[in-house]
């Protein structure tokens, strides 16, 4: 190989496009960080694509989930519809054959660190300081997984992706609370919570994080709004674990009220 040959095989690598597919919050596909424009069935097909982790998933597959109420001749004619529309950006994404497509091995999808870090807190095998979590930490993990898409197989992925990322936002807390950095444990544990109100171990966390930064009387409100929305919503008590957390608090403030009367 000459030099210009060698020169020119390392240009093409350089000037080689990124493709990004973007999962949390919605879905987007990037290329040189400049958004495609995708038809709704090709977002489908690369969504599903991208969930499957870069196994080969063969075409039968892909059909039989992103059109399931169509027989299966017009499932496959969609499938192939829905390659097809893809552009030549967006067909970068994908490597195709004849029986099955697979994610491109140099495609990045946001979902994958974000899962790989909560994986890792939820596991606590590795040292916060380790991770380097910091306030855009609970960036990371603030998003819902394709939100608004209302495929079957999105909803499980979605359910998935939840659980997993509210475990992780609950250690995260814990981490921030065990550095002293209150205001991360507090932000961690308010994601939490907002992602599901009802969620006992979310709440705790906020809780926890209120009480190690000396707000008690901030702890006490939100035990006592979410005992009250516990009890209208669903007819249940907070359990006794979470009742002693702020027991103390409770018994003070009670009789800092009877001194006065």
């Amino acid at each position: 190989m000459t030099a210009r040959d060698l020169a020119s095989s390392a240009l093409g690598v350089k000037n080689k496009p990124s493709v990004h597919i973007a999962l949390l919050g919605g879905f987007d596909l990037l290329v040189n960080d400049v958004p495609v424009a995708v038809p709704v069935g090709s977002k489908r097909l690369l969504a599903f694509v991208a969930l499957n982790c870069r196994t080969s998933v063969p075409r039968s597959l892909i059909a039989g989930n992103l059109w399931p109420k169509a027989p299966e001749q017009c499932a496959y004619t969609n499938l192939r519809a829905a390659l097809s529309r893809l552009r030549s950006m967006g067909r970068r994404a994908l490597e195709v054959t004849p029986t099955e497509v697979r994610l491109a091995r140099d495609v990045t999808v946001d979902l994958y660190q974000a899962r790989s870090l909560a994986q890792q807190l939820v596991a606590r095998r590795v040292p916060g300081e380790a991770l380097h979590v910091t306030a855009a930490t609970v960036d990371d993990l603030s998003a819902d997984l394709l939100p608004g898409w209302y495929d079957e197989w999105a909803l499980v992925e979605a359910e998935n992706w939840r659980q997993l990322r509210l475990h992780a936002l609950e250690a995260l807390a814990d981490t921030f609370i065990d550095a002293e950095e209150f205001a991360g444990a507090v932000s961690a544990a308010q994601v939490a919570v907002q992602a599901d109100p009802l969620r006992e171990s979310s709440q705790t966390s906020l809780i926890r994080a209120y009480l190690a930064e000396g707000n008690a009387s901030e702890a006490v409100h939100h035990f006592e709004r979410y005992a009250r929305r516990l009890r209208d919503e669903l007819g249940l008590y907070p359990t006794k674990r979470l009742h002693q957390l702020v027991a103390d608090v409770q018994r003070t403030r009670r009789g800092n009220r009877a001194l006065r009367r």
